[in-house]
Parts: structure tokens; C-alpha cells; sequence
């Protein structure tokens, strides 16, 4: 008891580190653990109760940011952590208002996708339907377990919206949730000022009735939630009917097991030929079925077959290239001497008058003419 009242002395405000109200909620169940008949287990409790509030506060600030931040599923984690860690929390109707709310932006979301297939369209709405779900389950437990709350009322319209059916508070509850919200102090005007000014956090809003809870429950994480949806939109895309993969059972006395094949093994799909059909003809530069057999094939011991080394390999006809077609500007050689020239290939002879007519011309080319 008196090392859980060192750190409760030292704790800070939600808002800043919370090390010494972690410590300080470890050392007070573990007293009230061990020592159940112990006189000071009233104090332990509501001690407890008190380091509970601020831890609650916390979680609850934390998940109303990310809120803001639209981070929905850390925004969940936060919110659900809070709500079932923390019941007597003195803002726990809030926090299970603002979970549902979070659950309701899940599925306002899942609405603006732009799906047009029957895949997506059935993904959405099992998302809608598995998030509107989860937003009814936390509107109902306002209305059973905070009856006396300031958000009943909204959380019942909710679920009308939602056309989900309303729950009946039972009365031992309503007595019970009366009882919480009038032990607890308000704060006044004068007070939240000084707030401001204070170091130690401000615990006159924790409850005096109740026992607090000595053991945390399994707590989810942003990324338990993001699974989830994954799961979720998975199993709606997901083909339906059986699977495809199937197992045959085998009936009767099984058979032997047989050899693998060889690759020397005559081929299983052959059909057989009838001995009085006329046999098919050899192929190039084989020996036709009716002469001499020829000779086997070197085999080696592993079975597999040599290529015959005095066998002779022909090139096929198509596989040889055709010849180079004459080339029209050479001069093709002739047997007969007196035999004219290709007209051609091969120029005539150049006329006496011609030359001298050339050589002329070329004179008069060479002159220029200048104009004065």
C-alpha cells in the first residue's frame, strides 16, 4: 500500500507521462490481490478507482484524436481499450457513443467506394453490414449499462436509425448507474481554472461505489482491426460454392506398382501392325523393311542410345541452297569469235566522224565568252 501511494503522488496529468499511474495501478491490485482481509483494502480500492480515472481520461483523449484524424481503426482500438478496461470510467457512456460513431464513419466510408462489379458490390455491403452491427452492439450497451447517462437518449435514436432493435435497462442497473453518477464531485467554474495551473490531475470525477477491475482484459490493436476489415471484404469477394480441390478413393484390392519407363522402351501409344499389311516405306536413307536389317545401335549400359558412327547423315534438298543467278552487268564469254556483242553488256564501236565532231565541240566548250 504505501509504495503504490509513492506513485500515486507522483502522477502526472493525462496528458503527460503516465508511468507512476501504471505503477501506481499495479501496486494496488496486487495489494488487494494478496491481502483480500486486509483493513486497508477500502482505501486500496478507491485509490484504485482514482488512478483508473486518469488512465481512462488518457485512452479516451487519444482516441477522440485519432477520431478527428479519421485513423478509424486506431480510433476503435482506443475506444474499445477504454470501454472494457475501464467501466466505471466517468466517461465511458462517451466513449461507447463515440465508438459507434466511429462505426457509422466506417460505413459511410465503405458507401463512397467506387465499385461497379458484383465483387465489390457484395464486399461492401457485408462491410456495411458487419460495421453497422458492431455501431448497434455499442449504442445498446449505453442503453444497458449507463441507463442513467447523458447519452441514452441519443444512443436509442441511433439505433432506431440503424433499425436495430432497442434494449430495456433492467432496474438493479439503473439503481446501480444512479448510485455511480452521485458519488462522484463536480468541479466548478473556479476550479477548472485553476486547473490550469495545477500539476496533479483532477480525479474528483472518479467513482466511490463499485469495485474496480483487477485484471485487464485482452486488449485489440489498430492492426487487429485492419485485419479484420481485410477479413471481411475477403470472405465477401470470395467465389461461393465448394472447393475445387477433391479426393478420389480408390475401391478393390490395389495393383502392383509398376517400372518407370525406359527411354529405350518402344513407345506405349504404337498401334500394332498387322504382319499381312502391306509395310510402310523407309524413310531416306534407311533400309526398307524387306532387305537386310541393319545394324543396332551401340547401347550403353545406362540404357540409353549412340549415335551409329559409320552411318552417313545426308543433308536434305531443301536444306541445300539454290544457285546465284547470273549477274547482268559481267560480260558473258562466247565460243564463236565473230559473234556481235551484247548490245548490252558491251558498248559499240565509237564512229571516226564522231570523235572528230566531239573533239570539236569539247574546243568550243573550252571557250568563254565575256561580255563587255
Amino acid at each position: 500500500m504505501r509504495v503504490g501511494d509513492i506513485y500515486f503522488r507522483q502522477m502526472d496529468k493525462p496528458d503527460r507521462d503516465f508511468t507512476h499511474s501504471m505503477r501506481a495501478e499495479d501496486e494496488y491490485r496486487q495489494m488487494i490481490l494478496q491481502y483480500p482481509d486486509s483493513k486497508l483494502l477500502p482505501q486500496a480500492k478507491e485509490r484504485l478507482l482514482e488512478v483508473q480515472e486518469v488512465l481512462g481520461e488518457r485512452e479516451f483523449r487519444v482516441g477522440r484524436f485519432y477520431y478527428l484524424r479519421q485513423s478509424y481503426p486506431a480510433a476503435i482500438a482506443r475506444l474499445r481499450s477504454v470501454v472494457e478496461k475501464y467501466p466505471l470510467y466517468s466517461r465511458a457512456d462517451e466513449g461507447y457513443f463515440l465508438l459507434g460513431q466511429t462505426y457509422e464513419a466506417q460505413i459511410a466510408r465503405i458507401r463512397s467506394m467506387p465499385l461497379n462489379n458484383a465483387a465489390g458490390e457484395a464486399a461492401k455491403a457485408r462491410g456495411i453490414e458487419a460495421f453497422a452491427k458492431n455501431a448497434a452492439d455499442a449504442y445498446a450497451q449505453i442503453v444497458k449499462r449507463y441507463p442513467m447517462g447523458l447519452h441514452a437518449e441519443n444512443a436509442k435514436a441511433r439505433l432506431a436509425d440503424l433499425h436495430q432493435p432497442v434494449p430495456q435497462p433492467t432496474p438493479e442497473m439503473m439503481a446501480q448507474n444512479k448510485k455511480e453518477m452521485e458519488s462522484r464531485e463536480s468541479t466548478g467554474m473556479m476550479g477548472q481554472f485553476l486547473e490550469n495551473f495545477r500539476r496533479r490531475p483532477n480525479m474528483n470525477q472518479a467513482s466511490k461505489v463499485g469495485d474496480p477491475p483487477l485484471v485487464d482484459p485482452q486488449l485489440v490493436s489498430a492492426t487487429d482491426i485492419s485485419r479484420e476489415t481485410v477479413r471481411v471484404f475477403s470472405t465477401a469477394t470470395a467465389a461461393p460454392g465448394p472447393s475445387t480441390i477433391g479426393v478420389e478413393t480408390v475401391k478393390g484390392p490395389l495393383g502392383p506398382s509398376q517400372d518407370a519407363p525406359r527411354s529405350d522402351a518402344p513407345p506405349a501409344n504404337v498401334p500394332a501392325r498387322d504382319p499381312g499389311s502391306t509395310p510402310a516405306p523407309a524413310p531416306d536413307g534407311a533400309a526398307p523393311s524387306g532387305g537386310a536389317p541393319a545394324a543396332p545401335a551401340e547401347q550403353s549400359p545406362y540404357g540409353e542410345l549412340k549415335p551409329d558412327p559409320a552411318a552417313t547423315y545426308a543433308t536434305p534438298a531443301a536444306e541445300v541452297p539454290p544457285p546465284a543467278p547470273p549477274q547482268t552487268n559481267e560480260i558473258q564469254p562466247s565460243s564463236i569469235g565473230n559473234q556481235p556483242p551484247d548490245s548490252v553488256n558491251q558498248a559499240p564501236a565509237a564512229n571516226p566522224k564522231d570523235s572528230s565532231s566531239s573533239s570539236s565541240s569539247k574546243k568550243k566548250k573550252g571557250k568563254k565568252k565575256f561580255p563587255f
